[in-house]
């Protein structure tokens, strides 16, 4: 299952990612964090404790590598140059088992806190002026376009910050996004930007209150989202302590009562939903279709209408 927290910046939203992560490594659960935000703080809040944490190879440098790996032999696909961030899977390419023994996973995942970690990468110098976030994001998106995730396993992506995410079709990847909301006017207003646009692909989105001070608080959030209000978190002492180093000697048994019921909803309302395979492929498509028309087929010279393979579908039963 794959899980996006979205949100204002400044909401919560990679403190809930790194939250959720833990507590689902904590279960035993196959869990795999990744960092798609532009200020890449992920592996901090997953290993508080450390000044430093170690993480993986960004992605967005070897974008071109990720490519070829993933076009594997597929005849739809001429080269590295004519794929881009929307091509779907075909027969022939390679697809992902989650935290497989793949070159894609033993080069991009490393440990923080315990927890499987990818990231994109930050932005750098070089790309001032010239690009934007979302070409590193394309690879999260190829990966997620090639991953055969199971039931029970888990991918939690802490995205970017604000609606930027509908700029790609990234957003149609998810079996259940998650939007992390204050209770202010500003921390509600990103929620009405993505109630409009998940309802037009019928994506599940569902609202996390966070930093919740008491009633009033409860019943602005109420108010302004209504049912989609999943649940909420009140403030934190321990994730204070986290995040000035303080860490508690037994992890998140220590989080607060209201918090870790949070945690357990969440997981709750990610399991309810098995997947749709069929559904996520034709979103897929849909946007590399899209793309392909809005500027990818004159950028490669292509018909990138032709890199879809009409009769295939991602999913266990094409892993065999």
């Amino acid at each position: 299952m794959r899980i996006a927290f979205v949100g204002k910046g400044g909401s919560g939203k990679t403190t809930l990612s790194a939250l959720f992560a833990r507590h689902l490594a904590r279960d035993g659960a196959p869990v795999l964090a990744v960092d798609g935000d532009i200020n890449q703080h992920l592996a901090q809040a997953l290993a508080p404790g450390e000044d430093t944490p170690a993480t993986p190879p960004p992605l967005g440098p070897r974008l071109h590598d990720i490519k070829s790996f993933l076009r594997g032999t597929n005849p739809r696909i001429a080269s590295p140059e004519s794929m881009i961030k929307t091509t779907p899977p075909g027969r022939g390419s390679r697809l992902l088992r989650l935290l497989g023994d793949d070159e894609l996973h033993t080069r991009h995942v490393s440990r923080a806190g315990g927890v499987p970690l990818m990231v994109t990468g930050e932005f750098e110098e070089s790309d001032l002026g010239v690009a934007c976030y979302h070409s590193k994001l394309g690879a999260v998106e190829l990966y997620l376009g090639h991953l055969v995730d199971g039931p029970g396993e888990y991918v939690v992506v802490d995205m970017t910050a604000g609606a930027d995410a509908f700029a790609s079709g990234l957003f149609t990847r998810f079996d259940m996004t998650f939007l992390v909301a204050e209770p202010t006017r500003k921390g509600v207003s990103v929620y009405r930007q993505y109630r409009d646009h998940a309802r037009e692909f019928g994506i599940r989105i569902a609202v996390v209150g966070n930093k919740v001070t008491g009633e009033d608080d409860l019943l602005f959030l109420k108010e302004q989202v209504g049912d989609d209000l999943l649940t909420h978190l009140v403030h934190s002492d321990w994730v204070r302590a986290a995040e000035q180093g303080r860490s508690e000697p037994d992890g998140l048994d220590s989080l607060e009562p209201q918090n870790r019921h949070a945690l357990n909803l969440l997981r709750e309302a990610v399991d309810a939903h098995p997947r749709d395979w069929d559904r996520l492929h034709r979103h897929a498509v849909e946007f590399h279709l899209r793309n392909a028309r809005a500027w990818a087929d004159e950028r490669t010279g292509e018909d990138l209408a032709a890199q879809v393979d009409p009769d295939f579908v991602p999913g266990p039963a094409a892993l065999s």
